[in-house]
């Protein structure tokens, strides 16, 4: 893939503090920072924009809670076609923590968030904003 180099002006200060950050974080350059930088607005855009995008919304509960995992699958069913994988993963005897992937127009994803949101008994629920790749290249 062909590169761009283009020039940015910043005062003295921002590039130190830029660069303490990205060494702290173990990138490798500031051209890898700035493009992921960029790609993030980028996915940011998408979702503003409500075109299809891709994410995960994690929850978290005691599985013990009574009928919490049978209103977990009931929700999942409903909006089964936002819904396109499941992962559930045990972090220790009590916890468990439910991985949803989901794709679909950012509206959509954030009213199956809401749906999970709403059942009571979760200890956390979470979106991450991801995309489908095909605007980033």
């Amino acid at each position: 893939m062909p590169l761009t180099r283009f020039s940015v002006s910043l005062d003295d200060a921002l590039p130190h503090r830029f660069d303490t950050r990205i060494h702290g974080d173990r990138c490798p350059t500031r051209s890898k920072a700035v493009a992921d930088l960029i790609r993030a607005s980028l996915v940011q855009m998408e979702w503003s924009e409500g075109d299809e995008v891709a994410g995960a919304i994690v929850l978290v509960y005691d599985h013990h809670r009574r009928n919490v995992v049978k209103k977990i699958m009931d929700a999942q069913h409903v909006c089964h076609t936002a819904i396109i994988s499941t992962q559930h993963v045990h972090p220790d005897h009590d916890n468990c923590i439910e991985i949803v992937a989901v794709r679909g127009k950012p509206s959509e994803i954030a009213a199956v968030a809401r749906r999970l949101r709403a059942i009571k008994g979760l200890k956390h629920v979470s979106v991450a904003a991801g995309t489908t790749g095909r605007m980033l290249s």
